[in-house]
């Protein structure tokens, strides 16, 4: 199968690419007018009123120390998803350097002048709009550029809370090991970025009394931008749907969805953090999700029959290096302690302690051994260090737990893990490239994400669990010089997903009903 070129990739991705660049301006648009729109008011004012320049800028200072994703995260339960909380976080990221830089060009301006304005008879509004702001409005425009960049940025991020923008690209080629994905959204991004500079400095150079006259074209440009933004994130479908970014470039996803069952969405793209919860609040009326997530339970939500099986077996089981098992030969018997332990539902309840519960992955980890009678007490050894990756979900935190606390109590060896990893391509280039020794991967993600097969490999191989897992094992011993650990019992496979008391009131049990059903509206 040849590889795809990063132009090929762009060509045929052009629509939705372009899609994305509009949003993407639409956001930083929109949320850097309204940063000026509050922040030049207020630099203003703490100009005049020096007292409370130090807790305005500290306050606006502490808002911008806040992860982006947090922020985000924040928004949510008082806007919801889609482009208000996202533009109200960016709106917030561009308020420091606008009010410090109104601030700061306003007080600098020469005493001497302002003596001189006031000598001339000129009032306070008259000395502000004639003589401050346009002295300081080089420095003020810099503090815009500053904010315009810095948006462009954050706004990657927008994808998380299904606000669209090229962070739909960036974080669908990382869970995908997708790299021309992934360029297609950066790329972009950065040229957005430098462009957006390099335009708000010609403006800079203009002079105020040049930008009084363009104010109204500006204003009219940005409000455009946004409304073309809004017309381009609405859904075309009677049900609004949901996918993960992941979920939107797999075969065993939106591109299965399209190609075997037909169902032509027009999809919001979010996080898996938030797309649970926004189905059963009824902002979403479907989403993908993963068949043992504790959300399904926690929620209520009904998972979809699979009747024509675009979705392959996904058992999960650890991965790691054939040099790595000789270098600790204790490692592989202590991790196939767990084989076999799970099923669907248990580890579904499990998830359900995490998702919902929020008991720690620690807790569940240590009460689920000890039930076991796997627990025992850690050893404190001191021999060599082995580092324990997982992506981020509450299922790999948990399964990170487990085998951290069955390393300490079965060996000697010291024990490090790096959590949070992401996706799919973050964690296998790190095992790669020895930055951990070993993560829980799931067959289905190893055959399409990692191994590509052709369209008659994949049918053959699906038919059944061992099958998918005998191939995978064997095409990463041959490839990676990776091995597949004996599976946990569990299979974790995508699933598309409706809150139940729909339904059951549109009588939907399978995804061919879901098609039936838009094909009656």
């Amino acid at each position: 199968m040849t590889q795809q070129n990063l132009w090929q990739f762009i060509s045929e991705q052009h629509e939705k690419l372009l899609t994305q660049v509009t949003q993407h301006l639409g956001l930083t648009f929109l949320s850097l007018l309204l940063a000026i729109v509050v922040g030049l008011p207020l630099g203003i004012l703490i100009a005049r009123k020096r007292k409370l320049a130090s807790p305005v800028l500290g306050f606006a200072g502490i808002l911008q120390t806040i992860p982006s994703i947090a922020l985000l995260g924040f928004m949510i339960p008082a806007f919801g998803i889609g482009a208000t909380p996202a533009i109200i976080a960016l709106l917030i990221y561009a308020l420091l350097p606008i009010i410090r830089n109104t601030y700061t060009g306003i007080t600098e301006v020469n005493p001497t002048v302002i003596e001189a304005a006031k000598a001339m008879g000129m009032n306070r509004q008259q000395m502000l709009f004639k003589v401050k702001l346009p002295l300081a409005m080089p420095v003020i425009i810099a503090g815009i550029r500053t904010a315009a960049v810095i948006n462009v940025g954050v706004a990657t991020l927008a994808s998380f809370v299904a606000a669209g923008g090229l962070g739909e690209f960036i974080f669908g080629g990382i869970s995908l090991n997708n790299t021309n994905m992934i360029l297609a959204g950066a790329i972009p991004a950065a040229l957005l970025a430098i462009a957006l500079d390099q335009t708000i400095a010609l403006f800079q150079k203009a002079g105020y009394h040049f930008l009084k006259k363009l104010k109204y074209g500006i204003t009219a440009i940005i409000l455009i931008s946004a409304a073309i933004y809004l017309i381009n994130s609405t859904s075309e479908t009677t049900l609004k749907a949901g996918f993960t970014p992941e979920f939107m470039g797999r075969q065993d996803g939106d591109l299965g969805l399209r190609s075997v069952y037909h169902l032509n969405f027009n999809p919001l793209v979010v996080s898996d953090a938030v797309m649970y919860k926004a189905a059963y609040e009824k902002e979403l009326d479907l989403i993908s999700g993963y068949s043992t997530d504790g959300r399904i339970k926690a929620f209520d939500l009904a998972v979809l029959k699979d009747d024509k099986t675009i979705f392959p077996p996904y058992f999960a089981a650890p991965i790691i290096k054939t040099k790595t098992l000789q270098k600790f030969p204790k490692l592989q018997k202590t991790l196939n302690l767990l084989s076999g332990k799970f099923s669907d539902s248990l580890m579904t309840d499990l998830n359900y302690k995490s998702d919902y519960l929020k008991q720690t992955p620690e807790k569940i980890a240590r009460d689920f051994l000890i039930k076991h009678n796997l627990y025992k007490t850690p050893r404190k050894g001191n021999s060599a260090m082995i580092r324990i990756g997982s992506k981020i979900f509450g299922e790999q935190y948990i399964l990170a737990e487990m085998y951290k606390m069955l390393i300490e109590g079965y060996t000697d060896y010291q024990v490090e893990t790096k959590t949070g990893l992401g996706g799919t391509k973050i964690c296998f280039d790190a095992l790669m490239n020895d930055a951990i020794d070993f993560y829980p991967e799931y067959t289905g993600t190893g055959l399409l994400v990692l191994l590509k097969p052709s369209e008659s490999d994949l049918k053959n191989v699906t038919q059944s669990p061992k099958k998918t897992y005998d191939y995978v094992n064997s095409e990463f011993k041959k490839q990676y010089g990776i091995e597949w650990l004996q599976p946990l019992g569990f299979n974790n496979a995508y699933a598309l997903m409706m809150r139940r008391t729909q339904a059951e009131e549109l009588k939907i049990k399978s995804i061919s009903d879901l098609k039936h059903y838009l094909d009656a509206q």
